[in-house]
C-alpha cells in the first residue's frame, strides 16, 4: 500500500488531497506516514515529527487512528483472499501472494495484478503498488519501483538483468555496514556483487550471508509465500462512489458482499454462524450489528438475508450511506460441522438445492472468470 495510513486519512478528509500531510503525535514522536507532497519536502516515515515539521511547516498533522488502519488492512487482505487464499500477509500495509492456482479463473499475473489495484481503488478508494515476478524477493523489488500508485510486471527470463541494473543496497539484507564492507571491495551494483566469486563475499560479509546475497543478486529465492495466518472470519466491504440512501442500490450491494462471502467459505470449505453488518454513515459514524444463526452456512442467499434484516434495524438518523460490509464470523469445518434446518427447508427440501445452485456459480467462475455471473435478487427474497 502506498502511504497507508496517510492515504486512509485521505478517504476519511478528502479536502486535504493534494496537500502535504504527515501522520504523527507530538514532536517527540516519529513520522508515521506522509503523503508525497509531503515527501517531496523530505519528509520520510521514522523521521523524528520536530524534523520533519521543520522540513515542512506548513504541512497537516494528523494523529494516528490505528483502529482505522487495522479496518482498512483487513478489508485490503479480504480482496487479496478473494484472489487466492495463498497470501502472506507481512504487515499491515504488505502481503505476498502466490496466484499460480488462479490463472486459469482470473488469467495472467499482470491481469490478476491490475484487477486487485482497480478493486482496492473503487471499493476502498487507496491507491497500492504490485510487483509481479517468480519470487518473493524480486516482486518486493518491483512493488518499491512501481510506487506511487503503480504496477510492474518482471518476467523470468528478464529478472537477471533487471537486478543488475539495481545498487547492491537494493538486496534485501544489505544495510548500511554490509553496504560500507562491500564498497571498500569496489562492489556497489548488484552486478559487481554477482560477478563477485561467492568465496570473497564469505570472507567480506560471512559465510551464510555472503552465500545468500549472491544468490539473490542471481534472481535464486526458493522461499514459498506461507500462509501463516489462520482466518478467524470472512469479510468484504464497498464504499460508494457517491454517499447513498437508495435502497435497492444498498441492498444489491450487500448481495455482492454476501455472495463473495459465501464464495471463500466455500472455498476453504469451512461454514460460519454469525453474520455481522458495518454500516458507515456520512458523517463517518460507523455502526455493527451481529446475529448468530440457527446452524452454520455458507450460501450466499442466508447471509443475505440476514445482512438486509440488520440494515433495516440500524438508525441511520436520516444520514447518507457511505460503506456497508458483511463478516461471517465463527467459522468451522463444513465436513465436521453440523446443519439444523429450518422448517422451511424441511418442508421445501430448499437448503441444499440452493448451495448446490451456488457451487454450480463457482464452476461457471472458475472457468470463466469471476464476472462471468452473479447472483441474482429476485430468487433471494423469502417468500411470504
Amino acid at each position: 500500500m502506498d502511504a497507508f495510513f496517510a492515504s486512509v486519512e485521505l478517504v476519511r478528509q478528502p479536502q486535504l488531497v493534494g496537500r502535504p500531510v504527515i501522520v504523527g503525535g507530538g514532536e517527540r514522536s516519529v513520522v508515521l506516514a506522509a503523503t508525497y507532497e509531503a515527501r517531496a519536502f523530505g519528509v520520510s516515515s521514522a523521521m523524528p515529527m520536530a524534523r520533519a515539521l521543520r522540513a515542512c511547516p506548513q504541512a497537516v498533522v494528523i494523529r494516528p487512528d490505528h483502529a482505522a488502519y487495522r479496518e482498512a488492512s483487513a478489508a485490503v487482505m479480504g480482496i487479496l483472499r478473494d484472489v487466492t487464499s495463498v497470501v502472506e500477509q507481512v504487515s499491515v500495509d504488505e502481503a505476498f501472494l502466490d496466484v499460480r492456482g488462479a490463472r486459469r479463473r482470473l488469467g495472467p499475473p499482470s491481469v490478476i495484478a491490475a484487477d486487485i489495484r482497480s478493486r482496492v481503488a473503487a471499493e476502498l478508494g487507496l491507491p497500492c503498488s504490485i510487483g509481479v515476478a517468480s519470487s518473493k524477493f524480486v516482486a518486493k523489488i518491483a512493488s518499491v519501483h512501481a510506487k506511487p500508485d503503480g504496477l510492474l510486471v518482471i518476467p523470468a527470463a528478464a529478472t537477471v538483468p533487471f537486478l543488475r541494473s539495481l545498487p547492491v543496497g537494493a538486496l534485501w539484507g544489505v544495510g548500511g555496514k554490509t553496504e560500507e564492507a562491500l564498497e571498500r571491495f569496489g562492489i556497489t551494483t548488484v552486478a559487481q556483487l554477482a560477478d563477485t566469486d561467492v568465496t570473497l563475499l564469505q570472507r567480506v560479509v560471512g559465510k551464510a550471508s555472503g552465500a545468500r546475497l549472491h544468490d539473490l543478486a542471481w534472481g535464486r529465492d526458493p522461499r514459498a509465500v506461507e500462509t501463516t495466518q489462520v482466518e478467524r472470519s470472512i469479510g468484504a466491504e464497498v464504499t460508494f462512489r457517491e454517499d447513498s440512501s437508495e435502497m435497492s442500490q444498498i441492498e444489491a450491494r450487500l448481495l455482492e458482499l454476501a455472495d463473495r462471502c459465501a464464495t471463500r467459505l466455500r472455498r476453504q470449505g469451512v461454514v460460519g454462524r454469525v453474520v455481522s453488518l458495518k454500516v458507515r454513515t456520512s458523517d463517518f459514524r460507523t455502526l455493527t450489528r451481529s446475529r448468530t444463526l440457527g446452524s452454520p452456512t455458507d450460501v450466499a442467499r442466508d447471509v443475505y438475508l440476514v445482512a438486509r434484516e440488520l440494515f433495516s434495524g440500524v438508525d441511520l438518523r436520516g444520514l447518507d450511506v457511505r460503506l456497508v460490509g458483511i463478516r461471517v464470523e465463527d467459522l468451522r469445518e463444513r465436513a465436521g460441522s453440523v446443519s439444523q434446518p429450518t422448517l422451511e427447508d424441511a418442508v421445501l427440501e430448499t437448503s441444499q438445492g440452493r448451495r448446490d445452485a451456488e457451487a454450480a456459480l463457482d464452476l461457471v467462475r472458475g472457468k470463466f472468470g469471476s464476472a462471468a455471473i452473479s447472483l441474482g435478487a429476485s430468487g433471494l427474497r423469502r417468500s411470504s
